[in-house]
């Protein structure tokens, strides 16, 4: 109960700083969301479209983890799942503070859909394309801009605390998932997955065994 209070509090008050407390306005936002989304990109900070692009692997990353989570509960995670990929935690945070923390494996055969997000190899895939966004916005990217930018620009500031607050949520999700694949992996590992930002949870999605080789479930 604790945590779900906790999780409630957290989307109140990031929803409050969001729209309420954080720099810039919205002209600000307009002013450099419509060229992002449009692949204008050739005048933006390399950064920022780094940062952009991966906020769109994030949602995958969750998907993965809150299709199979769905099954158990009495709360559907699609809708949150769906919604993430336009508003971020502000989706997945709700999902978080109304699930339950017990699995209940499913019986039967997993659909075509969940076999699709229980793949390797789309976690094969989102890995490779993070290190290439981060690769280039690391290395093509202007820091000096971009912290100009994050003071200034609500849009800029709301998306990078999204992507901390992504990577600092995940792991309530973590041990669910290992516990229905029946996995159990070494504490160093286990804080590696959880501690690294977006890389760690991707390496865990390659890594993972799939859901049909637990016999809960088959």
């Amino acid at each position: 109960m604790i945590q779900k209070i906790a999780l409630g509090l957290l989307w109140l008050g990031f929803g409050l700083y969001a729209f309420l407390l954080a720099p810039g306005n919205q002209a600000d936002t307009l002013s450099i969301l419509q060229p992002l989304m449009t692949g204008d990109w050739q005048r933006i900070n390399p950064l920022i479209v780094a940062l952009f692009n991966l906020m769109g692997i994030w949602p995958m990353v969750y998907g993965c983890l809150l299709f199979a989570d769905g099954r158990e509960q009495r709360v559907p995670a699609w809708p949150f799942a769906s919604l993430s990929f336009g508003i971020g935690a502000f989706a997945i945070l709700p999902y978080l503070a109304v699930r339950q923390q017990s699995v209940m494996p499913q019986s039967g055969q997993l659909n075509p859909i969940l076999r699709v997000w229980d793949s390797r190899w789309l976690g094969l895939g989102l890995l490779v394309a993070a290190i290439a966004l981060l690769g280039y916005g690391l290395l093509q990217g202007n820091w000096a801009e971009f912290w100009v930018q994050w003071r200034t620009n609500r849009f800029i500031h709301v998306m990078s605390l999204d992507f901390c607050l992504l990577s600092l949520i995940f792991p309530l999700l973590l041990p669910a998932d290992l516990a229905r694949r029946g996995m159990d992996l070494p504490p160093l590992l286990f804080l590696g997955l959880v501690f690294m930002p977006l890389l760690g949870p991707l390496i865990y999605l390659c890594l993972r065994l799939p859901l049909e080789t637990n016999a809960t479930l088959t």
